[in-house]
């Protein structure tokens, strides 16, 4: 059954500490795994340093409103995020483009994308997309971010993160409920300790929003509109959706595709390239670790949502904010955060017999990261798993006979 709407505001007594640590971590997660890619893009085609803060101001508000609106209204943990894959494409393709064209390109991917929405076509999809291949889906998304951890302890963190992972492991026996806000906290004062907590650079500003008038032109279609809106859809709405679907959310697709589509064209002409539905970032605040009660996890969310906007309206600084903290650090706590989300998608995944190859295909390509024609694992380990479904259903259907 999909949410009800509701028309209540927020409920203070909703909000637990392991939510608020939660949204917390989902809006650093958010910004740290791939800002970096924004910037790059911005300096690849030599924009300026107002129109790339204006750029991440017109993200960081969209993706704030959409999640701080959609939550409450579906009091579902609903987190909006910029289109990751977006953006490194835009690093190849945004140079050589006319500015104003590159605009152009993002209002029409936008406006693709809520037509998607309007028309029912993506709610249609989802329906044909099984729990167990949702759930093999996720597991894929959210292992590599968490596998990371590991590789991250090869390096001269290693102190860092091995008194990280004792710690959590000593939360979850005594304190499970509290166990990553207490390993977030700890590791921000190891971090200190250890003088890897870099704030030499930071400084306080007030981003300025930079209009450009969007221009438009077949060579901008063709190169960046549809690319974008091929890499948004298959790369962060399917997988968003199959993000809440996995965690008992049955919201309906139409209305949030629809709503992240406007807010995108009408952001697009201060460079926002297009905020669609999260999925790792929004796997923190859907599961277990956010809140034991599915129906206050909406809480999570909103305080995410908060997060953007407070980082939208510094967002001139906040590239030097998140760079304060070691890499490390970031990737152990939402990693850690993960582990339930990954657990239960694993589940759901295998508990169908005649399903299980298919949910394994798909969980190992997404886990991948393999990226073919331009679009990540997540588009292909829906495809390969669905692939897999067909050609076997009949075979184990006919064993189960």
């Amino acid at each position: 059954m999909p949410s009800p709407i509701s028309t209540t505001p927020l409920k203070l007594t909703d909000l637990s500490v392991s939510a608020l640590v939660a949204g917390l971590i989902a809006m650093l997660t958010g910004y740290t795994s791939s800002l970096v890619l924004m910037i790059q893009a911005g300096q690849a085609a030599h924009l300026s340093d107002a129109q790339v803060a204006s750029w991440i101001w017109a993200l960081s508000i969209g993706m704030g409103v959409t999640t701080i609106g959609l939550s409450l209204l579906t009091r579902a943990p609903i987190v909006v995020a910029w289109s990751t894959p977006g953006a490194a494409l835009l690093i190849a393709s945004l140079p050589g483009v006319p500015y104003a064209q590159a605009i152009g390109a993002f209002v029409m991917a936008a406006v693709l994308m809520a037509a998607a929405g309007m028309t029912g076509w993506f709610d249609k999809l989802m329906r044909a997309l099984p729990a167990s291949i949702a759930s093999a889906l996720l597991a894929g998304i959210l292992f590599r971010i968490s596998v990371d951890v590991f590789v991250q302890a090869q390096h001269q963190t290693l102190l860092l993160l091995l008194v990280m992972f004792a710690l959590y492991l000593l939360g979850k026996r005594f304190w499970p409920r509290y166990a990553v806000p207490g390993v977030l906290l700890a590791g921000v004062a190891l971090a200190g300790a250890l003088g890897q907590l870099h704030f030499e650079s930071f400084h306080f500003a007030l981003a300025k929003p930079v209009w450009t008038t969007p221009a438009f032109s077949l060579q901008a279609f063709v190169s960046i509109a549809v690319p974008l809106f091929i890499v948004a859809l298959a790369s962060q709405n399917i997988p968003g959706l199959a993000v809440l679907r996995a965690d008992g959310y049955h919201v309906q697709a139409s209305p949030l595709i629809t709503v992240t589509g406007i807010a995108s064209a009408l952001l697009a002409p201060f460079g926002s390239h297009g905020i669609n539905l999260a999925a790792i970032t929004a796997a923190i605040c859907t599961g277990a670790q956010a809140d034991p009660d599915r129906n206050r996890r909406y809480t999570a969310a909103v305080v995410c949502g908060i997060g953007y906007l407070v980082a939208g309206v510094l967002a001139a600084s906040i590239a030097a904010l998140f760079a304060a903290f070691p890499k490390a650090l970031v990737v152990a706590v939402a990693a850690f955060a993960l582990l339930g989300s990954i657990a239960s998608g694993l589940t759901t995944a295998m508990q169908t017999p005649a399903e299980r190859e298919s949910a394994l295909l798909t969980f190992m390509i997404t886990a991948s990261g393999m990226t073919l024609a331009g679009v990540g694992s997540a588009f292909w380990g829906v495809v390969g798993g669905m692939l897999a479904l067909m050609v076997l259903r009949p075979r184990t259907a006919a064993k189960a006979g």
